[in-house]
């Protein structure tokens, strides 16, 4: 069971269908980083985690402009003289979507991994 993937499909899938609003049945730290950074660059406008003892819930409102958006399997590791083939492979153009890369830093887009000069391991993409 993947967290990440089942999560980013169904804030894809709530998009597709019109839906600005999702639940998300599972929750972890990963994942509340990943929202952070999607809220950040506002492909998503908020979102609520709520305790309810079993794995808590996460409500997600203000789904916003979301081509696409997935987990990366398997999480590759990258170095940083490597983000130009991973770009190409993952999102449409070069400043047209994000990678979301675990660091030695933190999460992080790969937008800041290369201004850092830090590879990682890739986690998901969004566009």
């Amino acid at each position: 069971m993947d967290i990440i993937a089942d999560a980013l499909n169904t804030i894809k899938t709530h998009k597709k269908v019109g839906k600005g609003e999702c639940q998300i049945k599972h929750s972890s730290k990963l994942l509340i980083s990943i929202f952070d950074i999607l809220v950040s660059k506002g492909y998503i406008e908020k979102y609520e985690v709520i305790e309810n003892g079993k794995g808590d819930i996460i409500n997600v409102t203000g789904i916003g402009p979301i081509n696409s958006c997935g987990a990366i399997k398997p999480r590759f590791a990258i170095g940083a003289s490597d983000w130009v083939n991973w770009e190409e492979r993952y999102i449409l153009s070069k400043d047209f979507g994000h990678i979301i890369v675990s660091t030695s830093k933190g999460l992080m887009t790969n937008v800041e991994a290369r201004e850092k000069n830090l590879g990682g391991r890739l986690i998901a993409y969004v566009y």
